[in-house]
């Protein structure tokens, strides 16, 4: 059973940007399905590895395409990307380190996050690309 389930309500309208989050939902799913399988601490970790990487190409991506077409509300976006990368990180460390595990709370917490970013900023984000000329 899928966590988060893409549809065309979570598309901004960017076939750059919709491709890498539907591939950051497909990555979400796949640590959701480890966690439900209750697979080990070092396997769930990798995936995390993964999530985690992936997630710094896809804020690449959105930060270039904000540097390239003078997006004004670039800082405070750079900013949630920020925060959501130092909880991660922070988990990552907590995972290896034994101070924590995966559960559904985190799994919920990023897919709300990811919902919640789609849905507010990178939406916001994707109608100014498209007045760029941006599809």
């Amino acid at each position: 059973m899928s966590l988060i389930t893409w549809s065309n309500q979570l598309s901004v309208g960017v076939q750059e940007i919709d491709t890498q989050h539907q591939k950051l939902v497909q990555l979400i799913n796949g640590l959701h399905d480890h966690m439900l399988a209750g697979d080990a601490n070092d396997i769930m970790g990798k995936v995390l590895d993964r999530v985690i990487d992936y997630t710094g190409f896809h804020f690449g991506t959105e930060e270039r395409l904000m540097a390239e077409h003078g997006y004004p509300e670039s800082p405070a976006h750079k900013s949630e990307h920020q925060k959501l990368v130092a909880t991660a990180v922070d988990l990552q460390t907590k995972l290896r380190t034994g101070q924590a595990h995966i559960t559904m709370e985190t799994m919920k917490f990023l897919r709300d996050w990811l919902q919640h970013h789609i849905m507010q900023s990178d939406k916001a984000f994707g109608t100014f690309l498209k007045s760029k000329g941006v599809a």
